[in-house]
């Protein structure tokens, strides 16, 4: 598993304008949302700074947010006390899920935000599954989403740097994606994000994090979903498009 200390204080800058709000990000799961039961449980297990947590806790719903990253959590739970929401933040990677959480918990879990692929290879994808399709009640529906891996490797490695400014509370920042493309699929690849901040006074302040990563194709998701007790429900996944979304149902 990939941490993401370094980059944690300034996730903001990775995160759209309009996601930013909690209630805009959750928003984005308004489909999914309307299968749920009044008080759902539901448990996002990449939380990152924790703005669909709290804006699932914003809708009523009894939430827990887990990460692998320490600062991660941290940073969930202060966002959590700024909104007053009620939100549980655990300390966890996937595969420790089912040490802090009894099995047929949850009526929905999320893995959004791109997060799978950190996932160390095909055993790490599969126990991470595993692990959310254990704690999902039966009928209850995990939420993913994920890079579309099959256009990121035919682009191959290279540098994406943005072409304008971002502005996170009162300050601007340039984001640069490095993509270190492995020759193989199975192979561990790299990404390494940097966001350069600048301050009033024209300095530049740069963190970067380098991050691993293990690409999959979407035929091969697919497969370990079945293989771990979940049928697909939704996927819209498209080779033209950068991302997807998949809702698989616990049989």
């Amino acid at each position: 598993m990939t941490d993401y200390d370094v980059l944690a204080d300034v996730y903001e800058w990775l995160i759209s304008e309009a996601k930013l709000p909690p209630a805009e990000f959750v928003a984005t799961f308004d489909d999914v949302l309307s299968l749920l039961p009044p008080n759902a449980h539901v448990l996002d297990c990449s939380c990152g700074t924790g703005q669909l947590a709290v804006g699932l806790a914003g809708r009523g719903m009894q939430v827990v947010a887990t990460d692998a990253s320490e600062a991660m959590v941290r940073r969930t739970a202060e966002l959590s006390e700024e909104f007053g929401a009620s939100v549980r933040a655990v300390r966890a990677n996937w595969e420790e899920l089912p040490d802090h959480f009894e099995d047929d918990t949850f009526d929905m879990v999320f893995c959004v935000g791109n997060s799978l692929h950190h996932a160390a290879g095909a055993t790490g994808r599969r126990a991470a599954l595993e692990s959310m399709a254990r704690l999902l009640r039966p009928g209850g529906r995990l939420v993913l989403t994920s890079r579309t891996w099959e256009l990121v490797r035919a682009r191959g490695p290279r540098l994406d740097i943005s072409d304008r400014l971002v502005r996170r509370n009162g300050r601007d920042a340039v984001v640069v994606y490095r993509w270190d493309i492995a020759p193989q699929w199975e192979e561990e690849h790299h990404i390494e994000i940097a966001i350069a901040q600048l301050d009033a006074t024209g300095s530049v302040l740069v963190r970067s994090e380098l991050l691993s990563c293990w690409p999959y194709r979407h035929e091969e998701l697919e497969v370990e979903l079945h293989q771990v007790g979940l049928r697909t429900d939704v996927s819209t996944f498209d080779l033209e498009a950068e991302n997807y979304r998949v809702v698989a149902t616990k049989v």
